[in-house]
This record gives C-alpha cells, structure tokens and sequence, in this order.
C-alpha cells in the first residue's frame, strides 16, 4: 500500500508550523551545547573541580554528537516519528533535571552524554519530517528554518543562558531548558506524523540509502567546510582582542552580529538552495574562505567597523550553506533516511571538533592568533573538491529545480 504523500504543493509558499516547532527544539538544544562554555568556571566551583575536568561536560557533548546519532538512527528506525521526536525531546528535559539535582561531576557529564544523543536524534528525525512536510520543492527552506533555530541560539539563548547562570547559578539555566522543552513536547504530539515504519524499513533497506557515492561527497562538503570555518571560529575572539584591537567587553556584541548574520545567511540559502543548491554550496563556501583569509590579513591593519563588518557577513556564508548541504544528502540518499540525516548531523560536529584542534596547533606558530583563520581558509577552501566532483558528473539534463527530482517519498512518514 503506498504511503499517502504529505509533501507540499510547489506553489505553496508557507511552511508547516511543526517546521518551526522542529526549529524551536533545535533553538533549546543548540543553547544547551553552547551555553556550558559559559557556565564552566560556576560549574567546576559547584561540584569541586579543575576547570579543566569541567570543559570534559564541552568533550563529551560533542562525543555524543558525533557518535550518537547515527546509532540512535538505527535503534529508533523501527519508532513512529512522533515518538521519537517525543522521545527525543523527553530525554532531553530529563537529562537536564538530572544534571541539575546531582552534586555529582560524574553523573553531570553522563547526561551531558545522554542530552547530546537525545540532540542528535532530534536533529536527524527532526529534517527527515521537516523535508517530509515541506515537499522536495521547500526542502532547503525548511531545513533553513531547522538551522535558523541554531543560529538563535548563538544570538540570544547563550547569552541569555549565560546571564541567568550569573543569578541563578549554573543550575538555574538547566531547570529553564528543562521547563521549556515541555510546550516544544506537546507541540510535536499534536503535529508531528504518527505513522509507524512498522515492516516496511529494515537495517539493511536503510544502510542501503547510504551507499551512493555522492552522498558521500556531500558529506566530504560538510566535514571539510565545517573543520575550516568553525575551526577559526572557535578561536575568533584572541583574533579579535589581540590583533584587531576590539576591548573583550565588546566581542560578545561582535559575536552576536555573527550571529545575526548566520540567520540571514540560513534563511537566504534556503531560499535559494532549492533552486541551485550546488551553486548556492560553492558560493557560500568560497565566500567563506576569502573572508577568513580577509579576517587574519585585515585585523590590526583596518577599521574595526571593517573587521567588525567581515566578521557578520562571514556568519551569514559560514552557515548559509548548511541547510543546503543537509537537503543535498537527503536528496542522493532519498528522502525519509534517518541514517542519512543522522550521518550529516555527525559530519558537522566530526568537523567542527576535528578543525578546533587542528586550529589550536597553529597558535604556537608564526601566525599566532591569525594561524586559525589562515588555515580555515585552506581547509573551508578544499570543501569545493567534491563539490566540483558532484556538479562534473551530475545527469546531463538534470533538473535545477527539486520539484522535478525522482525522489522516494519518505518512508513511514504520513
């Protein structure tokens, strides 16, 4: 029996609402990864550690990040998407209940674990139904809207969730996390699909989603652009202070004009990904890599408001792409793989920590605080080899638009 397709019409120019609930628990669980770098020095106080041992609830985050999804991809497969976004989101609020009662470093960082496999899981299910809802025709866009929830978080729930924790104490905010993950909660049993994969999805069926080869290129893209240009960003702020003159007291309002400019990048790459994905890809990513180039070449040589000026618009091509490379690797796979989406969920955070400490090893040499952006660039740069690849061997006549694409209809969702 088919399953009844729950795409939208491509003249439809409104998303679904569950789109921006999706958006609204990936806005809770992006602040959650975030925001503990900020609480770190009340955290190691609380619960009598180093700082050092605190930044391990940083490491075991992105451990879960990068390992989690795409085995909670396959333990999940056989769930309803309802339930597993619930789940999702239910882990999630418990996780933070958890760390907030204990006076347990150990136990603390073990539901930083168990919140980041709750994250990935979320994430990888969250843009299979996103682009399931959406139609193929708006997949960009709603992934777009998806990442734009992230891209708020680094604007206003970190800072905000930094500031509370000045008051409240590092606990406050996880309470704040934990109670405002429930009208998210509800929210998804009202809207999202309840369809069960039942029989109809095997491991073996969904392993085989992930063979073709471009999705593989796609997700070379994503490793490589995200090492290069988080990698400089995780150590944008020394840039900033020491080389660009800009007093410490204002980097955070640089930061969230970064942030600013992540939301429109998003929001115009979803746009006009779905028209010209590779295109729009290849754009953001070189854009990206001359800026960070700009970045270590200009700072302590031109006016703050230009450095400041780079600096946004650098988020804006950073993240712009994401989106688009998200809706890219759902498209080679087919529509409807929770392994697929869970594997790009676990090539952003497989980049963005393997280009953090690739970026560090470059402050000990000449270039000092500029090493980061200098070697962002190269790396970011090198994110155009597959894509160059996908765009030389794509179908002659291939469609531009993903409208015309022979795209399965996602699995057990209806």
């Amino acid at each position: 029996m088919s399953t009844p397709r729950i795409g939208r019409s491509a003249a439809s120019t409104r998303l679904p609402v569950l789109v921006y609930v999706l958006a609204a628990g990936i806005f809770l669980m992006g602040t959650t990864e975030f925001m503990i770098a900020g609480l770190l020095p009340e955290v190691a106080a609380d619960l009598n550690v180093d700082i050092g041992k605190a930044g391990l609830l940083v490491t075991a985050f992105a451990v879960g990040m990068i390992i989690g999804p795409p085995v909670m991809a396959l333990a999940t497969l056989r769930l309803p998407t309802r339930a597993t976004l619930a789940g999702a989101l239910a882990v999630f609020a418990a996780g933070h209940v958890v760390a907030a009662v204990t006076d347990s470093f150990t136990v603390v960082t073990a539901s930083r674990v168990v919140t980041a496999l709750a994250t990935g899981t979320f994430w990888a299910t969250g843009a299979v139904v996103a682009t399931a809802v959406a139609g193929p025709a708006a997949s960009a866009r709603a992934l777009a809207v998806m990442s734009g929830g992230l891209s708020l978080a680094v604007v206003a729930g970190v800072p905000l969730g930094t500031f509370a924790g000045q008051f409240t104490g590092w606990r406050g905010p996880f309470w704040i996390l934990a109670v405002s993950s429930v009208p998210a909660l509800v929210a998804v049993l009202r809207l999202a699909p309840a369809a069960s994969t039942g029989e109809r999805v095997s491991v073996r069926a969904e392993v085989s989603t992930v063979r073709p080869w471009r999705v593989w290129a796609v997700l070379a893209a994503i490793t490589l652009a995200q090492a290069g240009f988080l990698g400089a960003y995780s150590f944008i702020s020394p840039l900033l202070t020491d080389r660009a003159g800009i007093a410490a007291g204002l980097v955070p309002l640089v930061l969230v004009g970064f942030g600013i400019g992540a939301l429109g990048g998003t929001a115009l790459g979803g746009r006009l990904g779905d028209r010209w994905p590779l295109p729009v890809i290849a754009a953001a990513v070189t854009t990206t890599s001359v800026l960070l180039l700009v970045l270590a070449l200009s700072a302590g040589h031109a006016p703050m408001v230009v450095v400041v000026a780079v600096v946004v618009v650098l988020g804006a091509s950073g993240l712009g792409a994401n989106p688009v490379l998200i809706a890219q690797t759902l498209r080679f796979a087919g529509h409807g793989s929770r392994l697929t989406s869970s594997l790009a969920t676990a090539a952003f955070n497989l980049g963005t920590a393997a280009g953090s400490a690739l970026a560090a090893t470059t402050l000990t040499t000449g270039l000092g605080v500029a090493g980061p952006a200098v070697l962002g660039a190269a790396v970011t740069a090198t994110a155009l080899i597959p894509v160059a690849v996908l765009a030389a061997r794509a179908p002659a006549g291939a469609p531009t638009r993903h409208r015309k694409d022979p795209i399965r209809e996602p699995v057990g969702v209806s």
